[in-house]
């Protein structure tokens, strides 16, 4: 069961290229277990949430991404904490994708996060209310472990590499989640 492949989607709640959830998230990638394989879900490029433009076709961005969480067997997502919350961009993308509720391909999908701030509290109260949201559609979110990297100016190089602290907590993540969505996919 342990070596089962999990595709997961990998979601950056930030657009900057250089930001820290993204050196985060590439080290996550890079920590992870050889039964996981990857790929990035893009939100930079999606509209602003739209009843009306959704229920008049959806932007081909909006369906890119909804297919991507669809042929997903997990999701991973690294978010920034913005004003003590997610990002409003990646609240929009979940926004976009959870729609109509009746088809969401969130439901049922196992998922974890991580995430990286200047602030010495890293990211907990942004993964709180991104675990709310997730929950209420549907996905089975890891209880633990916490990745909550604080202050990340600290913690990361130049080059987006970690220090072996927290590149030790990010692999046990890793192994936690690959366990996590195995045990899922499983029973699914």
């Amino acid at each position: 069961m342990g070596d089962a492949t999990v595709q997961v989607l990998a979601i950056c709640g930030s657009l900057r290229s250089g930001s820290f959830n993204r050196m985060a998230l590439r080290a996550a990638i890079a920590a992870a277990p050889a039964n996981l394989r990857f790929d990035e879900g893009a939100i930079g490029d999606l509209p602003l949430y739209n009843e009306d433009l959704r229920e008049s076709g959806e932007p081909d961005a909006v369906l890119r991404l909804k297919h991507q969480v669809a042929a997903a067997d997990a999701i991973l997502f690294a978010t920034p904490e913005y004003n003590y919350s997610m990002p409003g961009v990646l609240k929009n993308a979940i926004d976009w994708i959870s729609r109509p509720p009746s088809t969401s391909p969130f439901a049922g999908k196992p998922a974890a996060m991580l995430g990286a701030s200047a602030g010495r509290m890293g990211t907990v109260r942004s993964q709180l209310h991104l675990r709310q949201t997730c929950q209420a559609l549907g996905m089975l979110v890891m209880p633990g472990p916490e990745v909550l990297i604080g202050p990340a100016q600290k913690v990361f190089g130049p080059d987006g590499a970690t220090d072996e602290a927290t590149a030790q907590v990010i692999a046990r993540f890793m192994a936690a989640f690959a366990g996590w969505a195995v045990r899922l996919k499983a029973t699914g």
